[in-house]
């Protein structure tokens, strides 16, 4: 049996080994960083109009008429009247679209003619992705144009689906309230730009473009 003596001396090692414990925890959490800001570098989130909120069926997802009329007026700068003359015939042929291209493009033509774009495609639920277009045209038209276009999009499913070529509709060209609608269509997806801009380039003509997620300079 250990003395009183031997007992004292080994509860004292202890205290003093669990101070010494205890000291080295305290600098250790000292020692730890605070955790860094948030990176204020980062692109901001977009704003709500742009990734509009859903309506109805939680498994829907596209836009109504007036999702896009009120976004594509805004884009344009134009009144809601007028953009709701363009979203209606295009309704009425096609439906409601599951996204849209909002974006600019420059083209120009004698007789065979080249256009060039970039733009945000918008989902809903979905950060809103950059993408791009070129193409060229021939036929009996001649000018330069630079213009704004909202494209609506159709059956697109998955973005990928979006990255081919898109000839156009024949004899789907017209004007309404001063907006140029077109169609063109590809591997079940439809597209239907809306331009408005500087010039005029409406003559017949046979196109296509082609859509990709970087830009390339190459008309074809």
């Amino acid at each position: 049996m250990r003395s009183p003596r031997t007992l004292a001396a080994l509860f004292a090692g202890i205290a003093a080994l669990a101070l010494s414990t205890a000291s080295t925890s305290a600098e250790d959490v000292r020692s730890v960083p605070p955790p860094h800001p948030l990176d204020e570098s980062a692109p901001p989130a977009p704003a709500p109009r742009e990734i509009a909120s859903r309506h109805g069926d939680a498994n829907d997802d596209t836009f109504s008429p007036d999702e896009i009329v009120q976004a594509g007026s805004d884009f344009f700068g134009v009144t809601t009247e007028v953009m709701a003359k363009a979203v209606q015939r295009v309704t009425e042929d096609l439906g409601q679209p599951d996204g849209y291209i909002k974006g600019d493009e420059g083209s120009g033509a004698f007789v065979v003619g080249l256009r060039y774009g970039s733009g945000w495609l918008i989902r809903k639920g979905m950060e809103p992705t950059r993408v791009y277009w070129r193409g060229p045209s021939i036929g009996f038209d001649a000018g330069a144009n630079g213009s704004k276009v909202f494209t609506l999009v159709y059956n697109l499913r998955e973005e990928r689906r979006l990255y081919q070529r898109f000839p156009g509709v024949e004899g789907s060209f017209y004007f309404v309230a001063g907006l140029g609608v077109n169609y063109m269509r590809s591997g079940g997806v439809t597209l239907a730009p809306i331009r408005t801009g500087v010039g005029l380039r409406a003559g017949v003509n046979a196109h296509y473009q082609v859509y990709s997620d970087r830009r390339d300079w190459f008309p074809l």
